[in-house]
C-alpha cells in the first residue's frame, strides 16, 4: 500500500495528545497500519485487530520479559492456567460476590459529597476499584490505604514513562502479594478461606503453583482491574452527565444498563491498546510485517471504527454486541469480564438510584489519561441529589 509511514512517530503523539480517541480517529482515515519508533507497528482497523487476536499461531502473546499468567503465554501453556482461572469467575462466583460488592457501592455513593463539585477518579472511582478488589480476593481493609497509594505512584510513573520507577514500584506490589502468601502459609488451616488461599492450593501436573505464578496471576488480576474499573467508572459517569436524556432514561430502565455499559465503553474504550509478536512474515491490510515484529493492537481504534459501527460517537442499543471488542476476543478474550461487567453495572445502579442528577463542574475540565491508561486523570462532577425534578443545581 502507498501510505505506509515507515518512520513515524504520529502514533505515540497521537496516544499522548489532549483528546486521543479523537487522534486515533483521524489516523485510521490515513492508514490502517502505521509504523512507530515507540508503538512498533500499530494496528487502527477492526478487520485487522480481530484477525490477530484470533490467530495465536502467527501472532505471539510472549511479549514481555516478566512471567504474567496467562495473558502473556501462547498455546499450549496459556489454556492450562486458563482452564485453572475460568472457574473463579463463573456464575456461582459472581452471584457469591453480588451482595458484598453492591454494599460497597451503596457505602460509597452514600458517603460521597452531595450537591457540590468533587474529584470523583481519585475519591471516587479508585477508591471503588481498591475496595471491590480486595472484597473480591479476600484481601483485608489494612490495604486500601497502601493500594490506593501505589496506584497513585505507579500512575505518576507510567505517565512520566520512569522505567527505574515503574521497576521499583512493581517489586513494591509483588511484595504485597508475597506478604499475603507468607500470612496465610503461616496460619495453615487457619488461613482464610478467600479466593487467594484458594489460589494456593491450586496444582497443574500434580505440583501446587510456585509463588511467581501465583504473584503474575493475582497482578494481573489486581493491577489490571484497578486501573480498568476506575478508568471505567469515570468513562461512564461522564458520558451520562454530558448525554441527560440517557441517563434519566437509565435512571428509570435499569435493566438497560448492561448493554448500555458495553456502548458507551465502545464509544470510549478505556482498554487504549494490547502487544503481540509477529512469529513470521504476515501481510496486514497490504504492509508485510517481517517475524519477530511487535504489534500494537489500538482497541481505541479498532472498536470505533466506521467500517464496523458506522458513527462511532452514535449511541445504539441494537448494535451486534459480538463486535464489541471491549474485552478482547480468541483465546486471549478477559477471563474476569464477567466480574468486570458486575462491579460496573453495581456502582451505575447506585449512582443512578441515589441521585437526581449526574453532572459536570462548570468550572473544570476533564484531563484525559495518557498513553497506555484510557479514561481520565482528573474528572470533577456533582452528585445532585434533591426532591424536585432533578432539574435544580
Amino acid at each position: 500500500m502507498s501510505d505506509v509511514l515507515p518512520l513515524s512517530d504520529d502514533v505515540h503523539q497521537a496516544s499522548v495528545a489532549s483528546e486521543p480517541i479523537t487522534a486515533y480517529d483521524q489516523l485510521r482515515q490515513r492508514c490502517p497500519v502505521m509504523h512507530d519508533q515507540q508503538l512498533h507497528w500499530a494496528l487502527f482497523k477492526h478487520a485487522d485487530v480481530l484477525a490477530v487476536v484470533k490467530d495465536h499461531q502467527t501472532f505471539s502473546s510472549v511479549v514481555s520479559r516478566h512471567v504474567s499468567v496467562p495473558n502473556g503465554m501462547d498455546q499450549p501453556e496459556h489454556m492450562v492456567y486458563r482452564a485453572l482461572i475460568e472457574p473463579y469467575f463463573n456464575e456461582q462466583h459472581m452471584a457469591a460476590f453480588e451482595p458484598v460488592c453492591r454494599q460497597i457501592a451503596d457505602d460509597l455513593v452514600k458517603q460521597a459529597p452531595k450537591n457540590i463539585d468533587f474529584e470523583f477518579i481519585a475519591d471516587f472511582a479508585r477508591v471503588y476499584a481498591v475496595q471491590v478488589q480486595c472484597a473480591f480476593l479476600g484481601w483485608p481493609e489494612s490495604l486500601y490505604e497502601p493500594l490506593n497509594q501505589w496506584v497513585r505512584k505507579n500512575h505518576q510513573a507510567t505517565l512520566a514513562q520512569d522505567r527505574p520507577a515503574m521497576s521499583a514500584i512493581a517489586l513494591e506490589f509483588d511484595g504485597f502479594i508475597r506478604e499475603l502468601l507468607d500470612k496465610r502459609r503461616k496460619a495453615g488451616a487457619q488461613a482464610p478461606d478467600d479466593l487467594t488461599t484458594a489460589l494456593m492450593r491450586e496444582t497443574v501436573d500434580g505440583k501446587v503453583l510456585p509463588d511467581d505464578v501465583i504473584v503474575s496471576i493475582l497482578r494481573n488480576w489486581t493491577v489490571g482491574e484497578l486501573g480498568t474499573i476506575a478508568a471505567c467508572v469515570g468513562i461512564l459517569v461522564k458520558y451520562l452527565a454530558k448525554h441527560t436524556s440517557l441517563q434519566q432514561d437509565l435512571r428509570h430502565r435499569l435493566q438497560l444498563l448492561p448493554p448500555a455499559i458495553d456502548e458507551i465503553l465502545r464509544i470510549h474504550p478505556p482498554l487504549i491498546a494490547n502487544r503481540r509478536v509477529t512469529t513470521k512474515e504476515v501481510n496486514i491490510s497490504g504492509q508485510m510485517i517481517p517475524a519477530g515484529e511487535r504489534l500494537t493492537l489500538l482497541w481505541a481504534s479498532a472498536n470505533r471504527d466506521e467500517a464496523v459501527f458506522g458513527d462511532p460517537d452514535e449511541f445504539s442499543l441494537a448494535r451486534d454486541p459480538a463486535l464489541n471488542l471491549l474485552y478482547g476476543e480468541g483465546i486471549h478474550i478477559c477471563p474476569g469480564a464477567p466480574l468486570a461487567r458486575l462491579v460496573l453495572r453495581l456502582v451505575m445502579e447506585e449512582l443512578l438510584r441515589q441521585t437526581a442528577r449526574l453532572a459536570l463542574s462548570e468550572d473544570s475540565e476533564p484531563i484525559h489519561a495518557k498513553y497506555p491508561a484510557g479514561g481520565f486523570d482528573s474528572l470533577s462532577v456533582k452528585l445532585v441529589v434533591d426532591t424536585c425534578c432533578g432539574g435544580c443545581a
